[in-house]
């Protein structure tokens, strides 16, 4: 998809002609798509290649005429799995004859906010504003995330502490590796934003100087956040592994006793049930509720030793 967007009187404008100063927003583009903008802009086709590899890194490159910014952003690939995240690489291409072109696989709603609001930083050469908000909106995604998955967390633990399979433990597991994605991304997000503080790759003004504190800001606590629910997760994985097999150990244990205290009838029965005199007992009408009686009292006797060993 080929989106193609100019800044009129601060506002963004869709149309359909690449002229300079426009944002060309290029999501999981055609082949022709990419040619279109190859040759209204001059843009080497390797680097729009090598921008929709979904293993590509984030990082910050200076060419001649093109400095590129990639950052990751999170995804979710099946939305029958509750927070189990991928990211995905966004690029961001600031030419020196005044294009911007962001390049992505995946849509990135968020990218919504700047077609529907002023930008009159649009124009500048270094397209500083729009490249720092979109730090800060990658890192608030982030965050928002983070605390959805630390609600989830919250919500499985009673579960756990009564469970016996291993369903709740695969879906932490899941939520383990989510955050495992995030930890990697948001730090190589951070690097990236650093080499940009410096100020050798892109002009920051005075007025983006806060602005650029407040995306540092943002990313270091996602960073914080990510890595704290981890240690979190790890240890609660770890701990209701254990528990899950102390429950499972627990119904064995009862089970196995049950099975004990079942087999004390049974096995009176089929002793009396042999072809053996049995005297007076089995010449009295009563004898068949006398063995009832002795039956239950020995399963009782059983049953009160066996729970006094902690069996039962």
């Amino acid at each position: 998809m080929l989106n193609i967007y100019e800044v009129l009187d601060k506002k963004i404008t869709s149309t359909n002609e690449i002229k300079k100063g426009s944002w060309i927003d290029l999501v999981n583009p055609t082949p022709e798509e990419i040619n279109k903008v190859i040759e209204n802009t001059n843009i080497d086709k390797e680097i729009l290649v090598k921008l929709l590899d979904e293993e590509e890194l984030p990082r910050i490159e200076v060419r001649k005429e093109e400095t590129i910014i990639i950052l990751d952003t999170p995804y979710m690939p099946d939305n029958n799995y509750k927070h189990k995240y991928k990211t995905n690489p966004l690029g961001i291409i600031i030419s020196e004859k005044g294009y911007l072109i962001t390049v992505s696989l995946k849509e990135q709603p968020f990218l919504d906010y700047f077609k529907n609001s002023e930008i009159p930083s649009l124009k500048t050469k270094g397209k500083t504003n729009f490249i720092l908000q979109i730090f800060i909106m990658v890192a608030g995604i982030y965050q928002r995330e983070l605390s959805s998955i630390n609600e989830y967390i919250d919500s499985k633990e009673e579960r756990l502490l009564k469970s016996t399979n291993n369903k709740e433990l695969v879906n932490l597991l899941n939520v383990e590796k989510t955050l495992v994605y995030f930890i990697t991304s948001l730090k190589a997000n951070e690097i990236a934003l650093e080499k940009i503080a410096k100020g050798s790759i892109i002009a920051i003004g005075k007025e983006d100087e806060e602005l650029l504190e407040d995306a540092l800001i943002e990313t270091k606590q996602a960073v914080e956040m990510a890595t704290i629910y981890r240690e979190i997760l790890s240890s609660m994985t770890d701990t209701y592994a254990t528990i899950i097999s102390n429950n499972l150990n627990d119904v064995m244990k009862f089970l196995t006793s049950i099975t004990i205290i079942v087999s004390i009838p049974t096995m009176i029965a089929s002793f009396i049930g042999m072809n053996v005199p049995l005297g007076n007992i089995g010449d009295s009408p009563f004898s068949f509720i006398l063995i009832i009686i002795i039956s239950v009292l020995l399963s009782l006797l059983i049953a009160f030793i066996l729970k006094r060993k902690n069996m039962l």
